[in-house]
């Protein structure tokens, strides 16, 4: 099987999440500057065989987009351009950057560690390809 990677995506940065190839564990892969991202995962796709992309999609609580929105539907389109062959998907990524956060509290780093974006982002990337996976399971 390949393997499912997961996108939180930012105007800064992204953090990464990926499955194993039997799509059971989603692990924390890397957090990229988002402006780097197609070429990171240009090199990534071409050494590991990757099934779909999960993208977190930004919505307020009434289901209105956000200021970040627009940057992700950008960032859709030019996926499908560079990788026609690999469905992207959306998902709902509400809370995720904050329950990523009190989760990274519970792990007893110290304040400085804990309060880095890009674990921010990397961890929250994991807890959307968990809940992905936790629905496709049957």
């Amino acid at each position: 099987m390949a393997r499912i990677i997961a996108l939180d995506y930012g105007k800064k940065r992204t953090g990464v999440a990926v499955t194993d190839p039997l799509q059971i564990i989603a692990t924390a892969l890397d957090t990229v500057e988002s402006g780097e991202l197609i070429g990171w995962l240009k090199k990534y796709i071409a050494a590991e065989p990757v099934e779909k992309i999960i993208i977190g999609y930004p919505l307020n609580m009434d289901d209105t987009p956000t200021h970040a929105t627009p940057l992700v539907e950008k960032f859709i389109i030019k996926f499908g351009n560079v990788f026609p062959s690999i469905p992207i998907e959306k998902t709902d990524e509400r809370l995720t950057s904050k329950m990523a956060s009190r989760e990274i509290a519970g792990m007893g780093l110290k304040k400085k560690d804990r309060e880095k974006k890009e674990l921010i982002d990397a961890v929250a990337a994991v807890m959307m390809l968990q809940e992905y996976l936790a629905k496709e399971d049957p």
